[in-house]
């Protein structure tokens, strides 16, 4: 007897019974007609289906709407196929390379004889929400890969899709294309059931893109777009990208005088005083945290022998990544990582039990070589400091040292006024190294960890390194943008590698287990979010200026400097603006470096003793008696109050 009934298990973990043949979309009906309106697509069994496919064995299910990731993943992919079918509706004769979504929206690399302009990128939008109003469906069909071959070199004289199937998809038998109305994509899916679901679109831009990266093969014009189900939401993302281009920390880096980049050391930066002022302030802040938690710290050297990063494993799986150099005739490295270094360190002498944990940490300098296409400002450069730390403890350690790490990470984030922080656990991925039941009892130590300090966390399977599991730190800023900083990695491997021993409590040698951690990833990025964050306008710890003394005219200059002296006595940092313009000129240009207070010097000020202060912003917040005023800026700093 075989049942005609499957057992739906939903992410609550409650079950029901279907018939067998069941579609997602039908699974949704049964519980909501608005909740079938909603979702995008379904996840059964950890794959994405088309919400149409039909259900034929027990199986979990997510449903998917606009707000979760692989939602809008989804919603992305079939706008991509939405644009391409707009441009060779309107530009016949287009050809396409590839149309994926990406984090924010999607594009589609297109093989044209026009030029696109502005106005074709409006057309192109028109066209698209017209196809909108069509509400195509989107069918899907399994073909062979040969079949899928003859179709696109014969009935649509595509080279583009002729060549993924022969080498991309060599390997595959079978292949499918998704058609809605008159037009078909090669495409694995899955897609939105309809056209109609896009409601809202905008292309962003358009630019050159090498076929499949290559500078030698065709140049290809890569369309830029994003779309959402309410032209509110695609409004509200507007702004927020205008907001976004005014905080673009690469802009207020030069007027703010922090950082440049020279033609002399592309993706190199170069940090001006101000922007060390910042670095100093945040390495300060960390160690004194560190300090806190009895860290202890090393400096390694840039340049190593090859022979360590054979014997790393960074020689092997990083080596592109590297730059190398001959010294004596022997074959050196610059570091890419710092962790090898401070396995050196824990060699010197043999470690006890009682010597651990054995807590190293290094704002080590280290540098990776990156194409010059993926360079972006202090996002993405070629030497960085990172904010390493490394961390030898027995195994019975782990949970314990990483629910310290978890409460120094959101202590940390507090300060900078991140407040919304997804975590992400990584498990074992295919290829590991290690037991398997070593992985389950670290999994399962991370995982208590982060369950005791009552923090939510998704999994990511089968993502972790090669080396261990781990957890990762992702952080909201001011535009409600996600940000990857901080993570806590276990690894296995690094110990085994560099034979590292202590003497467990049965006298008998033991492996250590390493934890590898970041906190702000690197300086140099953390240092680019927080411009961004802040606007440029940092709270009065961190700010390079915090005080600019200005005298109104030459009469007021010599009070003013003894204001001036009083406030770097005192620990301040502190300009006076003594040159020979107009008070509005000398206030619009403070503002405009956005340091955080004014101290303005006219006759009233030099008659009563006292200063008027003018806040960022604000505006002037009144008088005020020096030392008072003095005093009230130290607290203000030592507290380290996030905004001035």
């Amino acid at each position: 007897y075989m049942s005609n009934k499957i057992n739906i298990t939903f992410p609550d973990n409650s079950v029901k019974e279907f018939e067998k043949g069941v579609s997602a979309y039908e699974i949704a009906m049964s519980i909501s007609k608005k909740l079938a309106e909603e979702i995008l697509v379904a996840e059964v069994n950890g794959k994405l289906t088309d919400l149409s496919a039909p259900i034929n064995e027990d199986s979990k299910i997510v449903l998917h709407k606009f707000d979760s990731e692989k939602g809008k993943e989804v919603y992305w992919h079939t706008t991509s196929h939405m644009m391409a079918q707009a441009i060779g509706e309107l530009f016949p004769g287009a050809r396409f390379g590839v149309g994926p979504p990406i984090e924010n929206g999607f594009y589609y690399d297109v093989d044209s004889d026009r030029k696109f302009s502005e106005e074709d990128l409006k057309k192109i939008e028109e066209k698209m929400l017209e196809i909108s109003k069509r509400d195509l469906k989107l069918s899907r069909e399994n073909l062979k890969r040969t079949e899928a071959i003859e179709y696109f070199k014969i009935k649509k004289n595509d080279p583009y899709k002729v060549e993924i199937l022969e080498t991309i998809a060599k390997d595959e038998e079978n292949v499918s294309l998704y058609s809605q109305g008159d037009f078909t994509d090669l495409c694995r899916g899955p897609h939105l059931p309809s056209t109609g679901k896009v409601k809202a679109v905008k292309l962003l831009s358009v630019s050159g893109s090498y076929w499949r990266g290559d500078e030698k093969r065709q140049m290809l014009q890569r369309i830029y777009g994003i779309s959402f189900p309410k032209q509110k939401e695609l409004d509200e993302y507007l702004k927020n990208l205008e907001e976004a281009k005014k905080r673009d920390h690469r802009k207020l880096g030069r007027e703010l005088e922090l950082f440049s980049f020279h033609e002399e050391g592309p993706g190199f930066p170069f940090w001006h005083n101000n922007g060390m002022i910042l670095l100093n302030n945040l390495k300060e802040y960390l160690r004194g945290k560190l300090s806190e938690l009895n860290y202890e710290e090393i400096n390694t050297p840039i340049i190593l022998n090859q022979k360590l990063w054979l014997q790393s494993g960074h020689y092997e799986n990083y080596k592109e990544n590297m730059y190398f150099t001959e010294i004596d005739e022997r074959d050196f490295a610059v570091k890419p990582m710092n962790c090898p270094g401070s396995t050196m360190v824990y060699k010197t002498t043999m470690k006890s039990y009682r010597d651990l944990p054995l807590r190293l940490f290094e704002f080590g300098l280290v540098h990776r070589h990156e194409l010059s296409g993926v360079l972006s400002g202090l996002f993405r450069v070629r030497s960085f400091t990172q904010d390493d730390a490394h961390i030898f403890c027995t195994p019975e350690q782990i949970e314990e040292e990483i629910t310290v790490l978890i409460k120094l990470v959101f202590d940390v984030y507090n300060t900078f006024g991140f407040d919304e922080v997804q975590v992400y656990l990584s498990t074992r991925p295919e290829k590991y190294i290690g037991s398997a039941e070593v992985w389950d009892n670290s999994e399962k130590s991370l995982a208590t960890a982060l369950d005791k300090a009552n923090i939510k966390y998704k999994i990511n399977e089968g993502d972790g390194a090669f080396y261990g599991p781990k957890i990762d730190f992702v952080v909201k800023d001011s535009l409600r943008r996600n940000w990857q900083l901080g993570t806590i990695q276990l690894d296995f491997s690094m110990p085994e590698r560099f034979g590292l021993e202590y003497v467990g409590t049965d006298s008998k040698i033991h492996r250590p287990v390493m934890i590898h951690r970041a906190v702000f990833g690197s300086f140099e990025r953390f240092v680019g979010v927080l411009t961004e964050h802040y606007a440029g306008y940092f709270p009065l710890w961190l700010s390079p200026i915090q005080v600019m003394v200005i005298p109104i005219s030459d009469a007021h200059k010599e009070y003013s400097t003894k204001i001036y002296e009083h406030l770097r006595k005192s620990g301040l940092r502190a300009n006076m603006d003594s040159r020979n313009e107009k008070i509005g000129y000398k206030i619009r240009e403070a503002e405009n470096k956005k340091i955080p207070y004014m101290i303005i010097i006219g006759e009233k000020e030099m008659e009563s003793n006292n200063i008027s202060v003018r806040q960022h912003i604000k505006g002037d917040i009144g008088k005020f008696e020096l030392n008072e005023f003095t005093e009230k800026l130290k607290l203000q700093s030592e507290k380290k109050e996030n905004y001035n």
